[in-house]
C-alpha cells in the first residue's frame, strides 16, 4: 500500500515543480539561441510582402498576414478603422492582470528604386556578409543553418525600419509560449501602416478608440541604437511639421537677355528670404523661435552620459563643424529645427535654360521638441515672411494679385505630429532599466530626446499622459529610407534578447 501512496506524492511533488517551471522567468539567452533561426524564418517571412505605404494595395497583404500570424498565437485581433488605410489592434489580456502594456509597430515601408539596390529585388531577403575589399557579397540563407556571424547582413526593404522589430518581439514570444511562460501583465500591439507617410489618420483613430487602447505605458519598438550599437533607450522624439513655400515671379519662364535686370527673379528671392530666418552659425534668428528651452545644469549633464564624440559625427558625416544650436549633438537635438530639405527653380545640367524662372519652391521641415507648439512656431515663420514684405497666399495669384502686389508668396503648412518626452525615472524607465541590465548585464545608454519624428504623441495625449520609452534595437548605419537598407545580424538576436528580457521581467518598480 506504500508504494501507490508514494508514486502518488511523487507524481504531486512532479506537478508542483513543472508548474514552477512555467512561472518562474526562463533563461533568456538559452531562449534567443534557440529561436534565432525560427526568427529568420518569420523575418525573411515578412520582408517578402511589398509595403509602400502610397500604395494601399500593396499594404493589405502586410495586415492580411499580421492577422494570421497573431491569430495563430491565440491573440485577440481588430482592425480599427481610420479615415484612410485601418490599424490593427492585437491584444493579450490577462484577467488577473493589473497592469497592461501597449506595444507601437509600424510595418510600412519607404519608396524604393529596385535598380539603386545591389540585389535583384528590394523585397527578396538576402544575407551578405562584407568581402577583404570592404564590399558586400552574397551568401545563401542556408548559410546560417551551420554558421553565424554577427556582422553578417540581411538586406531589403523594412529589414530595420520597422519590420525587424515586430520579428524579434514574435520571435520572443514563441519562445516564451513553448516554456509555458506567461507575462505578468496584458499586452496590446498597435500596428501602423501609414507611419511612412507622416501617419496622417492616427490621430483621429486613436482618440475614437481611446478605451480599447487604454494601457499603463507605451513601448515603441522603432529606431536604431546610439552609434556605439550598446544597449539604448530613448524617452522622447522630436515631432514633425512641414511647410511649401513658392515664390512668384513672372507669369511664365522669361528670356534671361531680353528680362534679366528687369523680371525680379523668385530663385533669389527665395533664397535671401530663407537666409534671413538663421544666422551664419545655424541658429534660427526669428524672434521667439527658441522660447521656453531652457537647459539646466542638470539636464546638460544626462546629455553628457551619451558618449557621443562629436569630432567622430563630423567625420562621418564629412562636415568641418556643426552648427552652434548646441554646444553638442545632443544639446542640438533638444531645439526645434528649421530645415531647408529641398528647393527647385528652373533647371541644372543639360536640361539648363537661360531664363528668369516663374516660381521657386522650398520644402521645410520644422523638427519639434515639447516646449515648441508648432502653430505657435508657424505664427512666427510666417510673421517674419510678411516683415520681410510678403503678401501670403493660399493658392496661386490671380492676376489682379500679380499686378496688386510686389512681393507673393503662397503658404501650404501641415503638422504631422508633435513631439515627447518620458522621465528617466517613470515606471517604464525603470523597468526596462532592469530588463535591459538583465539582458546585457550592464546600464543602457539613455537618451533624453531622439531626433527623429514617432507618430507617438497622439497617444500620449489621448491616453491620458500615458509615459512612452523608444525600446531601439537594430544597427544605426542600416540605410533606412535608402537603397540597400539592412538588419545586422548580432542586432536581430540581441533584439530578440531585448524583447525576451521585457516580456519576462515582472513588471514591479523596486
Amino acid at each position: 500500500m506504500k508504494t501507490p501512496f508514494l508514486l502518488i506524492a511523487l507524481s504531486i511533488l512532479l506537478s508542483w515543480n513543472g508548474l514552477a517551471q512555467q512561472t518562474s522567468a526562463p533563461d533568456i539567452h538559452q531562449l534567443t539561441n534557440k529561436h534565432f533561426l525560427r526568427g529568420i524564418g518569420i523575418l525573411n517571412e515578412l520582408l517578402s510582402i511589398p509595403n509602400d505605404s502610397h500604395y494601399p494595395e500593396q499594404l493589405w497583404p502586410n495586415l492580411e498576414w499580421c492577422e494570421r500570424n497573431f491569430q495563430a498565437r491565440q491573440w485577440e485581433v481588430e482592425r480599427l478603422g481610420t479615415d484612410g488605410f485601418p490599424l490593427l489592434l492585437a491584444s493579450k489580456i490577462h484577467s488577473t492582470a493589473s497592469k497592461t502594456v501597449l506595444f507601437y509597430f509600424h510595418m510600412d515601408g519607404q519608396a524604393v528604386f529596385p535598380e539603386q539596390w545591389d540585389q535583384p529585388s528590394p523585397f527578396t531577403p538576402t544575407l551578405k556578409k562584407r568581402n577583404v575589399n570592404g564590399s558586400w557579397e552574397t551568401i545563401p540563407m542556408s548559410t546560417l543553418e551551420n554558421d553565424y556571424d554577427p556582422e553578417w547582413r540581411v538586406f531589403a526593404r523594412s529589414a530595420s525600419d520597422d519590420k525587424g522589430p515586430l520579428a524579434m518581439f514574435l520571435t520572443a514570444w514563441d519562445a516564451i509560449s513553448e516554456v509555458g511562460f506567461s507575462p505578468d501583465y496584458s499586452i496590446k500591439v498597435v500596428l501602423d501602416f501609414e507611419e511612412e507617410i507622416g501617419s496622417p489618420n492616427l490621430a483621429s483613430a486613436v482618440v475614437k478608440n481611446a478605451a480599447k487602447l487604454q494601457a499603463d505605458m507605451m513601448l515603441i519598438m522603432d529606431g536604431p541604437r546610439h552609434v556605439s550599437n550598446e544597449p539604448t533607450l530613448s524617452f522622447g522624439a522630436r515631432g514633425i511639421s512641414e511647410i511649401t513655400l513658392t515664390m512668384y515671379g513672372p507669369r511664365a519662364d522669361q528670356h534671361s537677355g531680353h528680362y534679366g535686370n528687369y523680371a525680379p527673379n523668385p530663385a533669389f528671392r527665395l533664397a535671401q528670404l530663407l537666409s534671413s530666418m538663421k544666422d551664419e552659425q545655424g541658429r534660427v534668428i526669428i524672434p521667439g523661435f527658441y522660447d521656453g528651452i531652457i537647459l539646466t545644469d542638470a539636464e546638460k549633464e544626462i546629455l553628457r552620459q551619451v558618449p557621443d564624440i562629436d569630432e567622430e559625427i563630423m567625420r562621418k558625416i564629412g562636415i568641418a563643424e556643426f552648427d552652434k544650436v548646441g554646444e553638442t549633438y545632443q544639446e542640438s537635438i533638444q531645439y526645434p529645427s528649421l530645415n531647408i530639405r529641398g528647393f527647385s527653380s528652373g533647371s541644372v545640367g543639360m536640361e539648363a535654360r537661360t531664363i528668369v524662372p516663374a516660381e521657386a519652391i522650398a520644402e521645410i521641415d520644422v523638427r519639434l521638441v515639447p516646449e515648441s507648439d508648432p502653430e505657435r512656431l508657424f505664427a512666427l515663420i510666417r510673421q517674419h515672411i510678411q516683415d520681410q514684405g510678403y503678401h501670403i497666399l493660399d493658392k496661386d495669384p490671380t492676376e489682379e494679385e500679380r499686378i496688386t502686389y510686389p512681393k507673393l508668396i503662397k503658404w501650404e503648412g501641415s503638422i504631422s505630429y508633435k513631439a515627447f518626452r518620458t522621465p528617466f525615472d517613470s515606471e517604464p524607465g525603470i523597468w526596462l532599466n532592469q530588463a535591459m541590465v538583465k539582458a546585457f548585464g550592464k546600464e543602457p545608454i539613455r537618451k533624453r530626446i531622439s531626433g527623429g519624428s514617432l507618430p507617438i504623441a497622439p497617444f500620449v495625449d489621448a491616453l491620458n499622459n500615458i509615459p512612452a520609452v523608444t525600446v531601439v534595437t537594430v544597427n544605426a548605419d542600416n540605410n533606412q529610407h535608402g537603397p540597400n537598407e539592412n538588419l545586422r545580424l548580432g542586432n536581430f538576436k540581441e533584439g530578440i534578447l531585448t524583447a525576451l528580457a521585457i516580456l519576462t521581467g515582472p513588471l514591479y518598480v523596486d
